[in-house]
């Protein structure tokens, strides 16, 4: 299969290294022979039609930087005219999330799904502002469109709700979807320390980013949570319709009184067919969201398999070219 990778940072470079590191897997189980026939980010591209030589891949992931300062790149703005021009049987969309806008992620989609190319993304953006014209658009040109990787990071869950869960109806999701925010909720009850004491901690370990706002406020779990009400519910919410809290008023206290009565406090999305709302929790401890560290977990409230719940890590390069890599399989298997 030809891919072609838009977007070139830590995820495009992890999704690289776990390809090179699984092509023997890949060919041996799979019969699955991936050549990656152009790289692009904002300064330029790599192209070579015949597919670049993995070792250069290898050591182009390794050394980071933009792709325009390495030799034989193109300079410019090429995202466009390589996933128009170049022949290729996947696009990657791995640029940053805009969730106002889904730009650029939302144009590069749209030009893939146009030129027949089957599309796998991590991108939230283009999801929440336009699931539906997309799942549509994708239905129109016949092409596979993948996006487990937008939700929970290595954690399958939108493939688990797709394909595994098939025959049930899915009454209600309940997730803990952020892991920087599960890190300071779990700190501050270790710890006892206060809500600025734990975020300085995640800045300074690379849990939580300069500008916390969109996970401490609960934006990225409100994307994450209409992505999941779209795809598995159904439904055709927007960012705006989801009722929302973040942690900041979250205290020590309040977590040491929750604990003295057997539960905690998670930042949790909960939807289903009449709300959408994400806030601060009690939790049971034992209960299958009461998660620690940096763990993400999504609980499926089912007509027949009653409850389901999946946990694991919702961040991270190489966890989450875990489902990217899922992703190219499914589609492969697919189209075979």
């Amino acid at each position: 299969m030809r891919l072609v990778l838009i977007g070139f940072g830590n995820l495009g470079r992890g999704l690289t290294l776990t390809l090179v590191e699984k092509l023997g897997f890949l060919k041996e189980k799979l019969a699955l022979v991936p050549k990656i026939v152009a790289v692009v980010d904002d300064s330029g591209a790599v192209i070579e039609e015949t597919g670049i030589e993995w070792k250069r891949l290898a050591a182009m992931a390794k050394r980071g930087g933009k792709i325009s300062s390495f030799p034989k790149a193109k300079r410019g703005e090429l995202a466009l005219s390589v996933i128009e021009d170049v022949d290729c049987d996947v696009v990657f969309e791995l640029t940053p999330t805009n969730i106002n806008t889904g730009e650029p992620g939302l144009t590069h989609i749209k030009k893939s799904m146009i030129a027949g190319r089957h599309v796998i993304t991590s991108n939230k953006g283009p999801l929440v502002v336009a699931f539906r014209e997309l799942q549509q658009l994708a239905k129109k040109q016949g092409i596979e469109f993948r996006y487990s990787a937008s939700v929970g990071g290595a954690i399958p869950v939108i493939e688990l709700a797709r394909k595994l869960l098939a025959g049930n109806e899915a009454k209600e999701i309940q997730g803990v979807l952020n892991g920087t925010t599960n890190y300071i909720l779990s700190r501050m009850g270790e710890e006892g320390a206060s809500f600025d004491q734990i975020l300085r901690e995640a800045q300074e370990l690379g849990i939580a980013e300069k500008d916390p706002t969109l996970d401490i406020e609960g934006v990225d779990t409100a994307a994450k949570l209409v992505i999941l009400s779209n795809a598995v519910l159904g439904r055709n919410v927007k960012l705006t319709d989801v009722k929302r809290q973040g942690i900041r008023r979250v205290t020590p206290e309040a977590i040491k009184l929750a604990k003295e009565a057997g539960q905690t406090i998670k930042l949790v999305g909960v939807a289903n067919q009449k709300i959408i709302e994400v806030s601060p929790k009690l939790v049971p401890l034992g209960h299958p969201l009461a998660v620690g560290g940096t763990l993400n977990a999504v609980n499926f409230k089912l007509d027949l398999a009653k409850e389901i719940s999946i946990t694991g890590f919702g961040a991270g390069p190489r966890e989450t070219s875990s489902s990217l890599l899922g992703d190219l399989i499914d589609i492969y298997r697919t189209i075979a």
